[in-house]
């Protein structure tokens, strides 16, 4: 789906550091949402032998969002490099993900080579990977229609290469294993 003027490119979250979310999150979805592993292989797993698969839904050089720009350090209006996927298990969508490059930080990685290879399966690989704090928000993701309960980013760094990947649990993904509503 490509941004409207009136939709993801001007959609603006409440993003808060995890700790403020950890009241209202039960524990079962905090163990989800303020996990510092890879969510791929928690999917992988929690799939209990079930297909998993990244479905590639949109990858190009655009602006990215007001909010995306600052926790990037982004100038505003600079464009950068955006992919979205969904993350499916026996092909229904539990998760979908948008990440955000910074063009001047991606020499030498060829993410846009990545197609329906997981970015966070590269990212854990990077040996001097520094993950920055998790942010949460009750808003579901402006690029994908259906809802879910809590959306998460952070910002990975591994040298000169920075990426924000933000991430939004669905609801299909709740009423598969069986999670509380928040």
């Amino acid at each position: 789906m490509r941004d409207s003027p009136t939709t993801a490119s001007t959609w603006s979250p409440h993003w808060q550091p995890a700790k403020a979310s950890r009241p209202a999150m039960s524990p079962a979805w905090w163990a989800w949402v303020a996990s510092c592993d890879s969510l791929t292989a928690r999917l992988i797993s929690a799939a209990d032998q079930r297909d998993f698969r990244v479905c590639l839904l949109d990858q190009r050089v655009a602006r990215p969002r007001h909010d995306e720009a600052l926790a990037l350090g982004l100038p505003l209006g600079r464009h950068a490099w955006l992919r979205e996927v969904a993350l499916c298990v026996a092909e229904r969508p539990w998760v979908v993900a948008r990440s955000v490059a910074p063009l001047s930080r991606l020499r030498g990685q060829r993410l846009d080579r990545l197609g329906e290879n997981s970015l966070g399966s590269w990212l854990f690989r990077q040996p001097d990977l520094e993950r920055g704090p998790i942010e949460i928000t009750r808003h579901q993701a402006p690029f994908y229609p259906a809802p879910g309960p809590w959306g998460r980013r952070s910002v990975f760094r591994h040298g000169r290469f920075a990426v924000l990947v933000q991430e939004f649990f669905l609801d299909a993904m709740r009423d598969e294993l069986a999670l509380p509503a928040s």
